[in-house]
C-alpha cells in the first residue's frame, strides 16, 4: 500500500490544487520540516517532518510554542507528499480541509532521538512514541519533542508538542501571534483567503 493512499483517498484531484505527486527525496540532502497555518473549519498549524519520501504530519490547534513549560496537543494526520511543503493557497469548499493555507515556517531539521545513549531511527522513535528533533527554521530553532499520549483515555493519534529547554527557548515569545506572515510570500492566512475569493 502506498504511504500516500490515505492522503489521496481524502482528496479530489480535479477540484483542489493540493499536490498529488510521488516525488522522491534527493539523496544527501538534509530532511526538511514545514509548518503550515491552516484556516480550515478550525484554525490550526500543521507540523510536518520529512521522513524518507513523505511528510509525517500533526495538526497543532494552538500552534507551536517557544516556551518549554507549554505542551501543545498535536493530532497525528495522514502522511503528505513532499511537494506539500511548497503548498500555499486555498482548498475549495466541499473539499477535505477546505480553507486557506500559508507556509508559516520551514527549514531543515535533525532527528536526534536516543535510547540508552544511542541514536535510534525515526521509525523506532515513532513506534516508541517519543520523537526528538532540532529545527533550523526561519521562525523556530532548536529542540522540539513529540510525545505520544498513552492510556485508555487517549487514542493513537494524540501527541504533545513541546519546546526543549535550550538556548532557543523563550517563554516571552508568542510567534504565532507576533509573526503571522508566510515565510514565502509575506501574506497572512486571511490575505490568502481574501485574494482567492
Amino acid at each position: 500500500m502506498s504511504k500516500l493512499q490515505k492522503y489521496r483517498e481524502k482528496r479530489k484531484s480535479d477540484s483542489t490544487t493540493e499536490p498529488m505527486s510521488d516525488r522522491k527525496a534527493e539523496d544527501g540532502k538534509e530532511p526538511i520540516f514545514v509548518i503550515q497555518e491552516h484556516d480550515a473549519s478550525t484554525r490550526h498549524w500543521d507540523f510536518r517532518l520529512q521522513v524518507d519520501d513523505v511528510l509525517k504530519s500533526w495538526a497543532v490547534p494552538k500552534g507551536p510554542s517557544t516556551d518549554p513549560r507549554e505542551k501543545r496537543l498535536a493530532v497525528r494526520t495522514e502522511d503528505h507528499p513532499l511537494d506539500y511543503a511548497d503548498f500555499e493557497g486555498t482548498i475549495p469548499e466541499d473539499n477535505y480541509g477546505a480553507g486557506s493555507v500559508i507556509i508559516w515556517d520551514r527549514g531543515s531539521y535533525e532527528h536526534r532521538t536516543e535510547k540508552d545513549g544511542e541514536k535510534i531511527s525515526f521509525d523506532e522513535a515513532d513506534e516508541k512514541g517519543h520523537i526528538s528533533v532540532t529545527l533550523h527554521g526561519e521562525k523556530l530553532q532548536g529542540g522540539y519533542e513529540l510525545i505520544k499520549m498513552k492510556g485508555e483515555r487517549w487514542d493513537d493519534d494524540q501527541w504533545l508538542l513541546k519546546k526543549t529547554d535550550d538556548d532557543e527557548a523563550d517563554a516571552r515569545r508568542r510567534p504565532t501571534n507576533t509573526q503571522p506572515e508566510s515565510v514565502v510570500t509575506g501574506r497572512t492566512v486571511e490575505e490568502v483567503s481574501q485574494e482567492d475569493e
